[in-house]
């Protein structure tokens, strides 16, 4: 149990030094935060979906060890949908009400629609 916590923290520091600065270096080219935020949760669900079928759909004993580590801390530190929340709410109290609305529904839709490209993808290669 201990080592499997060890994982998780180890990855979810990883992550978060991943996000942090995905974000940042989104922010400084388009000028905005919630880019950067919408481009790590895409880009995280889609990872999530590969991790999926790679590590999940495999036979017990191959590589289903190595969830803990990528999935729950690597992915899980990266994504985030409390930055997420955050930032509806700061274009909403912006007054950029088109923006946010479309923001969230796209983030939302598309990070599924990722989550699905990921399980194809390597489903894909599998074949």
């Amino acid at each position: 149990m201990i080592g499997k916590i060890l994982l998780v923290a180890a990855g979810g520091a990883l992550g978060s030094v991943l996000r942090y600065l995905s974000v940042s270096v989104f922010a400084r080219i388009a000028g905005d935060v919630a880019i950067g935020t919408f481009f790590v949760n895409v880009v995280g669900s889609f990872l999530m979906g590969c991790v999926f079928a790679l590590l999940l759909e495999r036979p017990e004993g191959s590589l289903s060890r190595f969830v803990p580590l990528i999935s729950v801390g690597l992915l899980g530190g990266f994504t985030t949908f409390s930055a997420f929340s955050l930032d509806v709410l700061r274009l909403f109290e912006s007054g950029r009400l088109w923006f946010a609305g479309l923001y969230a529904t796209g983030s939302v839709a598309i990070s599924i629609v990722a989550v699905f490209l990921g399980v194809a993808f390597i489903r894909a290669q599998s074949a």
